[in-house]
């Protein structure tokens, strides 16, 4: 099938790993330019090198973290449009709920969200413009079910939600379409060294850890494994494509079945 997505401009933020660097890699092989960004140079230009060989186009990048609003004032000046903004920058941290103090939540908020809004206000704009966007916000099904162990980051993802949503919706009629994507338990850089790092310490197998993970802590997954992140990319790109056009403020689950409802 063809996305339609040859030349168009799309700038996933946090994409150097994860969920957020096969979601380029995806963009890529559909035929967009893609900037992609991370917060060190050298990890944007290994990512840069790795998608050049993986979809044999070049893509471009961007240094720096976006939670910080001057440095996406920075970026939206090196790249003034996109059509296609994937706001996939974010952070996680298991903690218990008393041991979580203030600047826990304030940063949590700042990276997984702000970040976010900061840069569809920069980029909106243009998109006006044109007539034509694409703004994506990688949430999670911890929006919807709040993990006890990570109050704050369950918080911050409902918040991208309802962002996209009122954006969404303040864009009634227009060409420019507004979602969020929740995945669920994802095998991300992250989460695999995070689960790598409790087998260690609990004397199990990842196989095993995965398993007793499955049955005890995310026991609605219908699927009872970690998702891959080229299985969200996939999702994502077609969501940022012409062919989504009636798809706009959207909560779209890709969790494997986790949130258990039919709606």
């Amino acid at each position: 099938m063809d996305l339609q997505l040859k030349n168009k401009k799309a700038l996933v933020s946090g994409s150097t790993a994860g969920i957020g660097y096969a979601i380029a890699v995806s963009l890529a092989k559909e035929g967009a330019h893609v900037i992609i960004n991370g917060r060190q140079q050298d990890s944007v230009d290994k990512a840069i090198a790795q998608i050049k060989q993986e979809a044999g186009v070049d893509v471009v990048g961007f240094a720096g973290d976006l939670s910080q609003a001057h440095t996406a004032e920075l970026l939206a000046n090196a790249y003034p449009e996109v059509d296609i903004l994937i706001n996939n920058l974010g952070i996680f941290e298991p903690k218990e709920f008393e041991n979580t103090p203030d600047e826990d939540w304030e940063k949590h908020f700042n990276v997984n969200v702000l970040s976010g809004v900061r840069l569809s206000r920069l980029y909106l704009p243009a998109m006006k413009t044109k007539n034509w966007g694409r703004i994506i916000f990688i949430s999670s099904e911890s929006g919807i079910q709040i993990p006890p162990e990570m109050i704050h980051y369950g918080v911050t993802k409902s918040a991208q939600i309802a962002v996209s949503r009122g954006l969404a919706e303040s864009l009634v009629g227009t060409a420019i379409t507004v979602n969020s994507i929740l995945p669920g338990p994802t095998r991300s850089r992250g989460v695999g060294d995070f689960v790598e790092t409790l087998a260690k310490e609990q004397g199990t197998s990842v196989a095993e850890f995965e398993q007793d993970f499955f049955e005890n802590v995310r026991p609605t997954s219908l699927i009872k494994r970690f998702a891959t992140t080229e299985e969200v990319a996939s999702l994502v790109t077609y969501i940022a494509s012409p062919l989504a056009s009636a798809t706009t403020g959207a909560a779209l689950r890709v969790d494997g079945g986790v949130i258990k409802s039919a709606y």
